[in-house]
C-alpha cells in the first residue's frame, strides 16, 4: 500500500509539473482531487477501516493530497506568470502619445459674477463684509425699521426656526441687509462695504429660488446725496456688463431701510429676439429692465446703529448675483443654478485658469 502511494504520487506530481497549459492542470486536479478523483477515493477508503488501521493508513494518503495540492497551485502561478511576461514582452505602450483628458471643473457662473463684482467694487473703493446666515430677529428686521407690527414683514416669506424660551426669535436671513447694521455698529465711519452672500426665501420659480445670492452695498460719510448713488451704480454697472452706452431709470419705490427709495432700471435693446443690455430703453426697439433697487439710508437706521444722521448719511443698494448672471451670459432659467447638472455645467461654467476678468477695470 505505501508503495503504491508513493508510485501515485510521483507520478502525479510528474504530470502536473509537465502540463504545459491552465487547462491541462485543471483536468489534472479534477482527476486526482475532484468528486470522483483517484485520491478522494483512497481517502474514502478510511471510513470503514479500524482506528488502528486509519492510524497507519491515514498520514500516507494526506501527505498524497496535501502534496498534489501544492503541486497543483506551484505549476497554476508558473504558468499564469510565464503568460504575464510573454504578454509584456509582446505587448508595447507608446509613451509618447498624449492622454486622454481628465475630467475637469469649472468655475460657477455665480461664483465667477461674484469675484467680478467684487473687483468692480474694490476699484471703487468698497471692502467686503460678512455676516452670519442665521439672524436674529433684530439684526434682520428691527434695526432696519420693520418692526414687529410693519406690513412691510409680509413681503418676505421667511424661514424661522422654533421659537425657544428666554433667546432671541432667529431665522434664516432673508437679505444681507444685517451684515449693514452690524458694520454700522462696530465700524467708525465713513464706511464703504459690499456684502455679498447666500440668502433665504420661501419662493421657487423661473426667476426666484429658495436659496439666492445677493450683494448689497452700503456708504457711511458726511454729505452724501442721491447723486453720489446714482454714479455709483452707473459706473458699477458700465464695468460689469462691459458697455459705456449703460443708460439708467430710476424710479419712486418704497424700502423700509431707505428714504428715499428708487428702482434702477437699465436699457436694453432688442437683437435677434433677445435683450441686450445697453442702449436707451426709451428707442424703439428698446425696452427697460429692473436690476437693483435702492435709495438713502434712512435715519431711523442710522439712529438704531448709534450714528448721529444729522451728522452722517448714506446710501444702499442692493441686487440678486444670479439674476445679474442671468443678464450677463444668456441663461434663461433661475433654477437651473442649483440642479447640478454637469452638462449644464459644463455650457456655462468657466474654467478655472481661463476664467472672463474685467482688465479695464473700473475709470476715473
Amino acid at each position: 500500500m505505501m508503495t503504491d502511494i508513493s508510485a501515485l504520487k510521483a507520478g502525479l506530481i510528474a504530470d502536473i509539473d509537465a502540463a504545459d497549459t491552465p487547462d491541462a492542470v485543471e483536468a489534472l486536479r479534477v482527476g486526482a482531487l475532484g468528486k470522483n478523483g483517484v485520491i478522494t477515493g483512497l481517502l474514502k477508503t478510511l471510513g470503514p477501516m479500524s482506528p488502528q488501521e486509519r492510524l497507519e493508513q491515514g498520514p500516507p494518503i494526506q501527505d498524497l493530497r496535501e502534496s498534489v495540492t501544492a503541486a497543483i497551485a506551484a505549476r497554476k502561478a508558473a504558468l499564469e506568470s510565464a503568460a504575464l511576461d510573454a504578454r509584456l514582452a509582446s505587448e508595447k505602450i507608446d509613451m509618447t502619445l498624449p492622454a486622454d483628458p481628465a475630467p475637469q471643473g469649472s468655475v460657477h457662473p455665480v461664483a465667477q459674477v461674484m469675484d467680478e463684482l467684487a473687483e468692480i467694487f474694490a476699484d471703487l473703493g468698497f471692502s467686503v463684509a460678512t455676516g452670519p446666515e442665521i439672524e436674529d430677529d433684530w439684526h434682520n428686521f428691527t434695526a432696519l425699521n420693520i418692526p414687529e407690527t410693519h406690513p412691510a414683514r409680509a413681503m418676505h416669506d421667511t424661514f424661522y426656526f422654533p421659537d425657544a424660551e428666554g433667546q432671541k426669535r432667529m431665522l434664516l436671513r432673508t437679505h444681507t441687509s444685517p451684515v449693514q447694521i452690524r458694520t454700522m455698529m462696530t465700524t467708525p465711519p465713513p464706511i464703504r462695504i459690499i456684502a455679498p452672500g447666500r440668502v433665504y426665501r420661501s419662493d421657487s420659480d423661473a426667476t426666484h429660488t429658495p436659496m439666492f445670492h445677493q450683494i448689497e452695498g452700503l456708504v457711511i460719510d458726511k454729505g452724501i446725496t442721491l447723486g453720489h448713488l446714482k454714479w455709483t451704480l452707473e459706473t458699477f454697472l458700465k464695468a460689469f456688463f462691459e458697455r459705456e452706452d449703460i443708460v439708467l431709470r430710476l424710479r419712486p419705490s418704497y424700502f423700509p431701510f431707505t428714504e428715499p427709495s428708487v428702482e434702477v432700471d437699465v436699457g436694453y435693446t432688442l437683437a435677434n429676439g433677445q435683450r441686450v443690455i445697453g442702449g436707451d430703453g426709451d428707442a424703439p426697439d428698446g425696452g427697460w429692465l429692473e436690476v437693483l433697487g435702492s435709495g438713502m439710508v434712512n435715519r431711523r437706521v442710522i439712529e438704531s446703529c448709534g450714528l448721529n444722521p444729522d451728522e452722517w448719511q448714506g446710501f444702499a443698494f442692493g441686487t440678486g448675483v444670479d439674476r445679474l448672471a442671468m443678464l450677463k451670459y444668456g441663461m434663461n432659467d433661475l433654477r437651473a443654478f442649483f440642479d447640478g447638472d454637469l452638462r449644464w455645467l459644463k455650457h456655462y461654467g468657466f474654467s478655472a485658469l481661463d476664467v472672463p476678468t474685467l482688465s479695464g477695470g473700473v475709470g476715473a
